[in-house]
């Protein structure tokens, strides 16, 4: 996916990007991959790959949440940046975290947010449930791409949204993974509220939104260790 293409296919989702956003993408892209060089961060680095791959595909999030209003966003295992950096890129209004449990990786995100001069953003050293633990009912809406087991990734997150508020989980395939957690889903307080498939442009590739609305106040012994978690979520 070319510059033109990216900007086409965007338009599609109903973003319109700027000269300032597109500039600050393209600087995205090259301190990346001078990063990469670096630290381990991806193995997409052509640039027409990591426009569709990374930055098209990160803002398919807006098919499950209006990103134009003012709300609070964590990025869990944000690694490269992926959706968190392109979000608060293409949407300036929106107060985010990224967490991840390497302290490089957060050095490394620290200096892209500095580097690109955004703010009410900033990446936390720490794994997701003790973050959890700490920030309460802190977030309108939390979101990991390609992370984990979307039964560990509700458990370890759950503590830290609001209630109302959507944990949304970027996936490829994940029917059997669903079939599997979705028992889980009352204890943890969460309801399916909506499975978006769809192909991703030029290439047609599968992409799944896994869409889980809290509706009530997370029980007190969630999260458990993540032994205890991963034991019980082993697909």
């Amino acid at each position: 996916m070319n510059k033109e293409d990216f900007v086409l296919e965007v338009k599609k989702l109903g973003i319109i990007l700027d000269k300032d956003k597109l500039d600050k993408l393209d600087k995205f892209y090259h301190l990346l991959i001078e990063w990469n060089e670096k630290i381990n961060l991806t193995t997409i680095t052509m640039e027409n790959d990591v426009y569709l791959k990374h930055f098209y595909d990160s803002l398919t999030l807006v098919k499950e949440i209006d990103l134009s209003k003012n709300i609070t966003l964590c990025d869990v295992g944000s690694g490269a940046g992926f959706p968190g950096i392109v979000l608060k890129i293409v949407f300036p209004n929106l107060k985010i975290v990224l967490i991840d449990s390497l302290q490089k990786r957060v050095n490394y995100l620290n200096e892209i947010i500095k580097e690109l001069e955004l703010s009410n953003i900033h990446a936390e050293h720490f794994r997701m449930e003790d973050y959890s633990r700490m920030n309460e009912e802190k977030f309108d809406c939390i979101t990991a791409r390609a992370v984990a087991n979307i039964g560990i990734l509700t458990e370890i997150s759950i503590k830290a949204l609001k209630v109302n508020g959507n944990l949304i989980f970027m996936k490829a395939n994940c029917d059997e993974e669903l079939d599997k957690v979705s028992s889980s889903f009352n204890k943890l307080g969460v309801v399916l509220e909506n499975i978006n498939k769809f192909k991703l442009p030029i290439e047609d590739s599968n992409r799944t939104l896994v869409n889980l609305k809290k509706i009530k106040k997370t029980n007190e012994k969630y999260p458990r260790s993540i032994k205890d978690i991963k034991n019980d979520y082993l697909l």
